[in-house]
């Protein structure tokens, strides 16, 4: 499986130094939306899943991952939902990484189930419990377990993009989009391309703390990916499309200008890309 290290005390501190990790169970989620499913396709048995409709708090895995459910207001039981996993930064609770990334009005709204888990300290087997999350939410909610997309910023960016490089995990996420990713060109060097998938790197042109290693995981999956990495053309949110990709591996690099705390206001641009990756070839 390679040799990565991830190192992360720095990146711990960084974050816990910030005033995003303050954060309670008591607060107010955010504004749900309700989804239009007139042209919906896929389901689930009636009464065959016992997960609520709306924000539920407080879920727990056999091995102790904390996290919360958002679904879209009018939440149906019986259809096929995707499913985004959002992973925190460095000490950062669900809370706080739900306000980080502001994912969840825009994504229930778009028919999205959407899960946020508390940050684990990260290394390979972490990165494996983390990536039983997606099977774990399927068994209370009805969700389409081949479109589930997964992000995070950070430490949460570094564990969205190795869990589709990881032997273990890396079946599981049909497309991925981290942010500000504590993981460079020589690390994903260790490990073999798995089949092609829509990859969606973001990375902040003013990250000290990780500077330049968006371009160099872009440029990794992009050959990974089957494209042309001389070749690249400005698409939406200012994000740079590699060219020639194979049909289901568009890859995009999108460099914000923010530094590393920044999460990129690309939140639209990254759920079409999930839904319609094609659009941005």
């Amino acid at each position: 499986m390679g040799n990565l290290q991830i190192p992360r005390p720095v990146c711990a501190l960084f974050f816990l130094a910030s005033t995003l990790v303050a954060c309670t169970e008591s607060e107010q989620p955010p504004q749900l939306e309700s989804y239009a499913y007139e042209n919906a396709t896929g389901h689930c048995p009636a009464g065959s899943r016992p997960g609520v409709a709306g924000a539920t708090d407080g879920k727990v895995s056999t091995d102790g991952i904390r996290y919360m459910v958002r679904t879209p207001s009018n939440y149906d039981a019986t259809f096929a939902h995707p499913l985004l996993i959002t992973y925190a930064p460095a000490g950062m609770s669900r809370w706080a990484s739900e306000r980080l990334t502001g994912l969840t009005t825009a994504a229930t709204g778009a028919g999205f189930v959407v899960v946020y888990a508390d940050h684990l300290q990260l290394n390979i087997p972490a990165i494996e419990r983390l990536g039983t999350l997606p099977a774990l939410v399927a068994k209370d909610w009805c969700i389409d377990e081949k479109r589930v997309f997964v992000t995070g910023h950070s430490d949460g960016g570094t564990a969205s993009q190795m869990l589709a490089v990881i032997e273990k995990t890396k079946k599981v996420p049909a497309a991925i989009a981290p942010s500000a990713a504590g993981v460079t060109g020589k690390d994903l060097e260790s490990f073999q391309c798995r089949d092609p998938i829509p990859v969606m790197i973001m990375h902040g042109k003013n990250d000290t703390l990780f500077p330049g290693w968006g371009a160099q995981t872009s440029a990794w999956w992009a050959k990974c990916n089957g494209c042309d990495v001389t070749k690249t053309k400005v698409v939406e949110g200012g994000c740079l499309a590699y060219q020639g990709c194979s049909s289901q591996g568009a890859t995009l690099y999108c460099e914000g200008t923010g530094s590393h705390r920044d999460w990129p206001a690309l939140n639209r641009v990254m759920l079409e890309f999930f839904v319609h990756p094609e659009k941005f070839q």
